[in-house]
């Protein structure tokens, strides 16, 4: 973190230093370095955070598309649709509502912004974004690589759960390195100047912290409330099939194919009055 940063969470008190650890100015430097990195091999990025607000800081501040529980359905599928089809877009800022319900297998890096705190469960869905299967071009492009970052602020509670984290990949059979200081490099444009830095500390300090969790909590809902109308759907079909006369459902589960009996394929085709013959000239 940057001294005057670290300053701030050495006295703030543990849902304030939250805020401060993610939205730690070398942290947006070196997500933004391994972006741009990532983007220039024509990766696609999802880039994920726990906390809306610095999704949304994050996302603006390097000009790219954000999806949160808020998001209506309608630009949520313009977003994906964009990132899967269209090359121009190569990252996209996603919430903790990525965690589930969405099939991106053209993902191949994974940048962790914030987590919830060591949830094994979490990084075990969040790895599994850019494990899918590919298709045969894409593989070939991509080398069959895929790479999860998670970045964390040092010397912080983040750590803590950091390992808690790391450890879960260790007990599957993944291997993880430590990477320091990639917070520094040409392509980096934003946090430059220690008057960035101050502002985005002074906004930081500012926001209410009850309004955050708020925030958050929201996502959640909003999440959980979607997943409750598609539980309702697949119960309702259910009893549909349950409520179907014997055998009824299962004959409904299969593809209706209709057969055309007593009639030639002449008549079919409107060829019954015509004669097909070869001459040789």
């Amino acid at each position: 973190m940057t001294a005057e940063f670290y300053g701030e969470y050495l006295t703030a008190d543990p849902r304030r230093q939250q805020v401060l650890y993610v939205m730690n100015p070398n942290k947006i430097r070196t997500c933004e370095n391994l972006m741009r990195f990532h983007e220039a091999r024509d990766d696609k990025i999802i880039i994920f955070a726990d906390s809306v607000f610095a999704l949304k800081h994050y996302a603006k501040l390097l000009d790219r598309p954000y999806i949160y529980g808020g998001t209506p359905t309608a630009e949520r599928i313009r977003i994906f649709s964009q990132f899967q089809y269209n090359s121009s877009v190569k990252t996209i800022f996603v919430s903790k509502v990525g965690d589930n319900s969405i099939d991106l297998p053209e993902a191949t890096v994974i940048i962790q912004i914030s987590a919830h705190y060591g949830s094994r469960r979490q990084e075990a869905q969040r790895l599994g974004r850019i494990l899918r299967p590919k298709s045969r071009s894409q593989a070939v492009k991509s080398k069959y690589d895929a790479f999860f970052y998670s970045l964390v602020s040092q010397d912080t509670r983040e750590m803590y759960y950091s390992a808690k984290r790391q450890q879960f990949l260790v007990e599957q059979g993944y291997g993880y390195r430590v990477l320091r200081s990639l917070y520094d490099g040409p392509e980096i444009q934003t946090m430059n100047t220690k008057q960035e830095q101050l502002d985005l500390l002074a906004k930081v300090l500012a926001e209410n912290i009850e309004s955050l969790i708020r925030a958050d909590a929201d996502d959640d809902l909003e999440e959980e409330q979607r997943a409750q109308v598609l539980t309702q759907i697949a119960e309702e079909r259910a009893r549909e099939a349950e409520r179907a006369p014997t055998g009824a459902a299962s004959v409904a589960a299969q593809p209706q194919y209709s057969r055309s009996t007593g009639v030639s394929l002449e008549a079919l085709a409107g060829g019954q009055d015509i004669v097909y013959d070869e001459f040789d000239y």
